[in-house]
């Protein structure tokens, strides 16, 4: 399936290809799994790392891992077909996690964040079962900053996304390629090339994550008056000034005094 060569097409991939870069995504000879879940974000990564594979400088392989986590009505063979059509190796993984989620899940507490546990406890067993030693999810910019947002309202913390970390299980590094792309490229991306996106059928998906909605609602708004201020939240995650924070760990509070930044302001 070639994907239609167009400006969105190049500003996708530079963008993907600049935080490859930035970040040491991709190294000679890696094997990365991509979760593909059905949405538009894992089909667009898909496609567009291997796009970028194809004149690479480095030789890496793909397997696309897709997680049934069992919701009735989640249309997988869509998604088989369009792999199988596309020419990607890909591995079909059938699990009880919607089963385990309705028989664990405390009262009161998150459907979707079990469930992204348990999927995501999924992808990294099969990624291992498979060679792979990085696994790759479509999170993209806007995830990154809601999450920083969702972490400093509701957690009390300064704690965002990393474009590359190390899984839970030690064994793979996880890697998000689309860290400088935003939402709205993404989504005329996929809709442009005809992607067969599909819903996790999740029977409360459409009260999943009032608190990420109300984030991306904000952000949304404050764009109206901001123009850039995606822009500048992204990059304000690789501009840490730990004197300007109250954090021990970093700014041990003695006697003596870091430098101040002249480019900070104190509001």
């Amino acid at each position: 399936m070639p994907l239609i060569r167009n400006k969105l097409f190049y500003a996708v991939k530079k963008l993907t290809g600049k935080a490859i870069g930035d970040f040491n995504l991709v190294s000679d000879g890696d094997r990365i799994a991509v979760g593909v879940s059905g949405g538009k974000d894992s089909y667009s990564l898909l496609h567009m790392l291997d796009t970028l594979r194809r004149r690479a400088p480095v030789k890496y392989s793909l397997v696309a891992v897709n997680i049934d986590a069992g919701y009735p009505g989640y249309r997988t063979g869509v998604i088989e077909e369009h792999l199988k059509s596309c020419g990607f190796e890909y591995r079909m993984v059938k699990t009880d996690i919607y089963r385990i989620v309705e028989a664990k899940r405390n009262p009161g507490t998150s459907y979707c964040s079990f469930c992204a546990r348990l999927r995501r406890g999924c992808l990294y067993s099969t990624a291992q079962e498979l060679g792979c030693n990085k696994l790759a999810l479509g999170h993209h910019l806007d995830d990154f900053i809601e999450t920083l947002l969702l972490n400093q309202f509701f957690v009390g913390a300064l704690a965002a996304m990393s474009p590359r970390m190390l899984a839970d299980n030690g064994a793979q590094t996880v890697i998000r390629p689309f860290v400088y792309v935003e939402e709205s490229a993404i989504a005329q991306f996929a809709a442009e090339n005809g992607f067969p996106t599909v819903s996790c059928a999740c029977p409360v998906s459409g009260s999943f994550d009032i608190n990420r909605k109300r984030m991306k609602n904000l952000i949304t708004k404050l764009a109206c008056e901001i123009p850039h201020i995606r822009s500048s939240m992204i990059h304000a995650l690789a501009n840490v000034q730990p004197r300007y924070l109250m954090d021990g760990r970093f700014t041990p509070f003695a006697d003596s005094e870091p430098a101040a930044n002249p480019d900070i302001e104190e509001f």
